[in-house]
Formats: C-alpha cells, structure tokens, sequence
C-alpha cells in the first residue's frame, strides 16, 4: 500500500489556514514566493489562474499534493490586490462604496509523484453598502483592511459593508471550499478519510 500523500498548503494566509483546519485536512504549511505582476493583456481569470499555478510547483517536492490559491477583487476591470498604504486602501474603499463587484480565486492541486495538475476558479459577485468617509477612515484605521485583496475582509469588521453576495462565501474569504474538495477529492484527499 503506497503511503498517503502529504498535503501541502503553499500559502502564509491564517485564513485559508482555518478553513482547512476547519474542514478536516490534515496539512503542512510552506509559503512560496512568486511574482505576482500581472502579464500584459492578461485578463483577470487567467491571472488567478496562472498565479495559483506557479505557487503551487514554486517548492514542490515527492510526495507533495500542494494545494495554492490566488484572490483578486475586480471592479470595472480593474484588479485591486493588496493596499500599498492606507491611501491606498481609503482608495480602494471608496470605489468599492454603493457598487457591485467580483471576487475571483484561481485554485491549483499539484500531485508531484503523479505530475498531475489540476485547476478551478470560482467568482462571487459582492454589493457594498454606501460609506461615509467616517467608516472608510475607522475601517483604515482598525489595519483589517491592509493584508487583504480589496482592502477588506468579509469574514472580519469588512462584513458591516456587505450588503449582499452571489454565490460561494469561502472564496470571498480566500479559498472557495466545494472547489478545494473537488480538485484535491480528484487528487485522492478527502477530509472523509481523515482520522
């Protein structure tokens, strides 16, 4: 019997951290470094997709199913990833006010005996509420909005600018859950088989 394969997560996010650890997988965390600039012409699906493919063979090793994700918020074309500053992230804020806009995270499962990739992006269309500048300027201030595409967080202090959402929850967060079964299901992980 050949043993199980280790499930790496090449990603430093406490939030995707806790969704695995929530949902049963039993995982190593080893972080990568790509580079994330987006290629010329590149539209945004491709850009998750592709980022989330290099961070998952960037330091893979036998034995490893590495599973790494990618999420970009998008509005009206325009990618916004992580604030700069808090500008930056006032900035961001004040686009996002009263406007609908998309979520995307490129996932990739990356089996290194079998040489077998697999890849899905989910999107999730989120609405935000209006903002005052008081808001924006207390939301800076809490520093949730710094680390997170978008300058916010939905599962955070961001949830109280939420006015609604079309479709998957997680992936909003950062790692779309029934994407992340199915592929890393394909890839023979199952929390079901985990003790």
């Amino acid at each position: 019997m050949s043993p199980t394969p280790r499930l790496v997560l090449a990603s430093g996010s406490p939030r995707r951290r806790g969704i695995l650890d929530n949902l049963g997988y039993e995982f190593v965390v080893r972080p990568v470094d790509v580079d994330e600039s987006q290629l010329p012409g590149e539209g945004a699906l491709d850009y998750v997709r592709r980022l989330a493919e290099e961070k998952a063979r960037a330091d893979a090793r036998p034995g490893d199913v590495v599973l790494a994700a990618d999420t970009i918020v998008v509005l009206d074309g325009d990618l916004l990833g992580k604030p700069r500053d808090e500008a930056d992230a006032q900035r961001m804020l004040f686009r996002l006010a009263a406007r609908s806009h998309t979520v995307s995270t490129g996932v990739a499962v990356f089996d290194v005996n079998a040489q077998s990739l697999a890849l899905g992006v989910e999107t999730t269309t989120v609405v935000f509420a209006e903002l005052s500048g008081e808001e924006i300027d207390w939301y800076v201030a809490s520093h949730e909005p710094m680390d997170k595409a978008g300058a916010y967080a939905i599962q955070g202090l961001g949830s109280l600018f939420v006015e609604t959402i079309d479709g998957n929850y997680s992936n909003v967060v950062g790692l779309p859950v029934p994407t992340v079964y199915r592929l890393l299901g394909a890839a023979g992980i199952s929390p079901l088989s985990e003790s």
